[in-house]
């Protein structure tokens, strides 16, 4: 373990090295090597060694032991497979944990995304990947720009991590609030709903069909928003839905956006849920600008009236 500051930070290595009997690699392919949790029982071993550590990085953070403040006497990491009936909340109360420590940590921006190991912090804090992806984690980042924070390197397969450690904090409400709502936004700020979801009569033919989406009436050039962090899966022209744009979610979501003016991403561009993609239009089979919004699960178009959040 290596510890030196350098400027306004500290610079942290953490080197786990792996062994024999409960301290061996996890996986098939030694995915990990740091002390592996069988089961969140005190029973187990190391699940018992774990809460000590818990316990005495408490101590040190928050109780009388507080002048010890390196984390290099008190940030351990464990590993831990989730089971089927395991969330990040029933994880926080076994581990005595915050769950915000817990997510950030392994990266998880909304709290039905659980990793397979999770990585089980000994210590209360958020964690902030050196290169922030999800809308979560840039949040983070800026939020705490101006503040002081530890450097640390998690090394382990697929090679070392690093974050910057704030011992002891907690989500702020608003980074809460990103976390327990990862749920799905509007994609216009200004809109009217002129189609819902479900059957209706065609606006070209008058017979009915099954309209997959909703549509918003906004004035040409309108901004369209990603609706929800994703990857850019398509991007290009249908003769049904004119300039669209599909966006790869998490937990195999997909998002469509339709009868686009212009775009303003390009395919497989990481999007956030504020990322402008496009502008409202009235490309192919159109009455008139508005956006054609449809969400799917697993193929499967669902109601995204039911499923949006207001912005």
């Amino acid at each position: 373990m290596a510890y030196k500051k350098k400027g306004p930070f500290v610079f942290l290595a953490l080197l786990f090295l792996g062994g024999s009997g409960p301290y061996g690699e996890l996986g098939a392919q030694g995915a990990y090597s740091f002390p592996v949790i069988r089961r969140l029982d005190p029973r187990d071993p190391v699940f018992k060694q774990y809460l000590s550590d818990v316990e005495r990085a408490r101590l040190i953070l928050f109780g009388r032991n507080r002048d010890q403040e390196d984390p290099g006497e008190f940030l351990q990491i464990y590993a831990y497979t989730p089971g089927e009936d395991d969330d990040i909340f029933r994880l926080a109360a076994r581990c005595n944990i915050p769950y915000a420590a817990l997510a950030t940590l392994n990266r998880i921006g909304h709290p039905g995304a659980l990793k397979n190991p999770m990585l089980l912090p000994s210590a209360p804090g958020i964690f902030i990947p050196e290169s922030p992806s999800n809308d979560l984690e840039q949040l983070l980042a800026l939020s705490r720009s101006q503040e002081k924070g530890v450097i640390i390197t998690i090394r382990g397969d697929p090679g070392p991590r690093r974050f910057l450690f704030f011992p002891g904090a907690d989500f702020s409400p608003t980074e809460r609030s990103y976390f327990l709502n990862p749920g799905f936004r509007f994609p216009l700020r200004s809109y009217r709903i002129t189609s819902p979801f479900g059957m209706r009569p065609s606006p070209f033919t008058g017979k009915l069909q099954y309209h997959q989406g909703l549509d918003l009436a906004a004035p040409a050039g309108t901004e369209v928003y990603a609706a929800r962090e994703g990857m850019v899966a398509e991007l290009g022209f249908d003769p049904v839905y004119g300039n669209y744009i599909i966006i790869a979610h998490e937990d195999n979501w997909v998002s469509l956006y339709g009868h686009l003016s212009s775009f303003l991403t390009t395919l497989h561009s990481r999007v956030g849920k504020d990322s402008i993609i496009g502008r409202v239009g009235s490309t192919g089979q159109s009455t008139g600008p508005h956006l054609h919004f449809e969400l799917r699960k697993n193929g499967t178009a669902l109601d995204p009236s039911k499923l949006l959040f207001r912005n």
